[in-house]
């Protein structure tokens, strides 16, 4: 009844913004950090936690542990899902404006949307640590998966990812494109996030449209303002969800 009535939501807006976090894309396989077999309990091997490995300081003390945590859990060759392909057919549509993600996989952009607010940055694009210079991402990736750490060809320094790490703020301006897109949104769908990271997660509280709709296996603290509320995979509400909109 829930997927029904989400879909009648959806028929009835055309400012849609979805929000979403790393439930999205583990149905793609990539390990999200808060589940049975996600990135807390795979990383024993390296004594500490992932925040700490994922950390703007241990970064630089500790490169080639970064590397290698970032070789095994970021650089997964992986596929959109449902969940992807429907955003994107949504956008393409004219219904959903904006995609507002977490993650850094990129996977929205492979599976076609073209509006993707990124809040932490992309997985695969990388500039110096010191003079800021850019240079060929898949040289970069190359040396990586290699096992190599990836140095600036310019002045030899640590190349680095263009992920925003723990002790980091976000990118300029990004904050206040993913809060003005929300404010004028009629309908917001939050999937696969907890929302337990801030800043980002404070972003909800800015909409005030028509319908808030939650899709996510957990409780977060905004369930009380959502008209609707799924606790099903995301990719096979979506797959439900276009079935229902393309015989309409």
């Amino acid at each position: 009844m829930d997927i029904k009535k989400f879909a009648q939501m959806i028929q009835e807006c055309d400012n849609i913004v979805f929000f979403g976090g790393a439930g999205v894309s583990t149905e793609s396989g990539v390990k999200d950090y808060r589940s049975e077999d996600g990135l807390y309990n795979t990383v024993k091997e390296y004594g500490v936690s992932p925040e700490e490995i994922l950390s703007h300081s241990f970064f630089f003390q500790h490169p080639d542990v970064f590397y290698d945590f970032y070789r095994k859990y970021f650089m997964a060759d992986v596929e959109p899902n449902k969940a992807h392909i429907a955003l994107a057919k949504l956008e393409e549509n004219g219904k959903l404006k904006v995609v507002i993600t977490q993650n850094i996989d990129g996977l929205h952009q492979k599976a076609g949307s073209k509006n993707v607010i990124e809040l932490h940055g992309t997985a695969s694009q990388f500039s110096c640590g010191a003079c800021g210079k850019e240079t060929d991402n898949s040289e970069v990736l190359e040396v990586i998966k290699s096992g190599q750490i990836p140095k600036c060809k310019h002045c030899s320094v640590l190349m680095k990812p263009k992920v925003v790490l723990y002790e980091e703020p976000l990118y300029d301006g990004v904050a206040e494109r993913a809060v003005e897109s929300i404010v004028s949104a009629d309908m917001l769908i939050v999937g696969g996030t907890s929302l337990a990271v801030y800043p980002a997660a404070s972003f909800v509280r800015y909409f005030s449209g028509k319908y808030i709709v939650m899709i996510n296996k957990s409780e977060t603290e905004y369930d009380n303002r959502a008209d609707v509320i799924i606790r099903e995979n995301i990719g096979e509400v979506f797959g439900k969800i276009m079935k229902i909109l393309e015989t309409h």
